[in-house]
Parts: C-alpha cells; sequence; structure tokens
C-alpha cells in the first residue's frame, strides 16, 4: 500500500508540473495577439514618416526636442537593443513566480509604455547619434530588426519560462516582445507630435 500511495504521488507531481509548464506556455492567441501588434505598430511607424521632406525630417519644435530623423533613429536602435536584452539576458534569467498574472502583466506594459504623459529620459546609448547615416537609413533598419523580432516570436519556445527586472516590474520574455511594439507606438505619438507642431514646416 505504501508503494502504491508513493507512486500515486510522484505521478500526481508530474502531472502537475506538466500542468504548470503548459500554463507558462504562450498559447496561439497571445502569440498571435503579439504579432498583430509588431505589425500595426510598424505599419504606424511607416506612415507617420511617410513623404517628409528633408526640412520636416530635420525639424525640431525646440532646442531640448528631438526632430523626427532622432526619434526614427532612436525606434531602430531601441528594436536592436530590446531584442539584444531579451535574447541574452532574459531567456536565461530565472523562473517567474509560481502563479505569476501575466495577463496583468501584459496589459500593463500595454497601457503604461505608449503613455506619453509620463515622460522619460532615453539611456546613453540610445540617444541619437546619426548612427544610420540618414533617416531612410533608419527606416531600413527598423523594418529588419522588426522583421527579426517576428522571427523570434513565431519560433522561440519559452518565452514565459524566464523573467528578469525591468522599470516596469519583472517581465517574461514575451513581455519584452510587447514592449518592443509598445515603445515604437510611444515614440509614433511621439513623431506625431512633432508634426502637428505649427511651425512645421509645410514642405
Amino acid at each position: 500500500m505504501r508503494t502504491r500511495s508513493l507512486a500515486g504521488v510522484l505521478i500526481a507531481l508530474l502531472l502537475m508540473a506538466g500542468a504548470t509548464a503548459q500554463a507558462q506556455e504562450l498559447t496561439q492567441a497571445d502569440k498571435d495577439h503579439a504579432m498583430q501588434y509588431l505589425e500595426s505598430t510598424k505599419k504606424n511607424v511607416l506612415e507617420a514618416t511617410k513623404g517628409l521632406s528633408e526640412a520636416q525630417w530635420n525639424y525640431k519644435p525646440a532646442p531640448d526636442r528631438w526632430s523626427v530623423a532622432q526619434v526614427m533613429e532612436h525606434i531602430a536602435a531601441a528594436e536592436d537593443f530590446i531584442l539584444s536584452v531579451t535574447k541574452d539576458k532574459v531567456m536565461l534569467a530565472p523562473a517567474g513566480e509560481p502563479g505569476r498574472d501575466v495577463q496583468k502583466v501584459d496589459a500593463a506594459v500595454l497601457l503604461m509604455v505608449p503613455d506619453r504623459t509620463n515622460k522619460a529620459q532615453a539611456p546613453e546609448p540610445l540617444v541619437p547619434t546619426n548612427r544610420f547615416s540618414t533617416p531612410e537609413g533608419s527606416i531600413k533598419h527598423f523594418e529588419a530588426s522588426r522583421a527579426t523580432t517576428e522571427e523570434f516570436l513565431k519560433n522561440t519556445p519559452g518565452l514565459r519560462e524566464h523573467v528578469m527586472e525591468s522599470p516596469l516590474g519583472k517581465l517574461d520574455g514575451y513581455e519584452f516582445i510587447l514592449l518592443i511594439a509598445a515603445h515604437s507606438e510611444r515614440h509614433t505619438k511621439q513623431i506625431n507630435e512633432v508634426k502637428a507642431d505649427p511651425n512645421f514646416p509645410k514642405k
């Protein structure tokens, strides 16, 4: 009887472990949602920067504010930076706490990151330095980086299995991908703010 009971406990533990692992895996709905968000935010970046003249690209509403060209460079550079952190650090980080409310954290990323009422200063590595030579170079780099991000989402298992501290708290790999898209949404709003300035060049 004791042997049978022990076997029963082991089977139960194995089943529980399997259920936990399954709970930490992304659902197809999650993947589809992130892919749609990556695609829609890419589209919005490209639409916001389409057909701008050199004067429009380089117009700064104030000495301490960025031009559209600088914002576009920042978006492209940040995509590389965040994805690199996700690949090299987040995916090697420890597991999250049991029972972590991933839906709540997902929602917080989607709500807080695009919110332009909370201003933030870019970290030094992401301050624009004309690293892509031209605005068109920034756009081309952004499109290539976004394609890499989408491939990472599609082909990487275990995106829920590791968490790392961030300014928003502990985020898993999937949430860092949401952060990438949300970051580009945030700065698309910034581009549109520049374009809405009364002194923005007409052409």
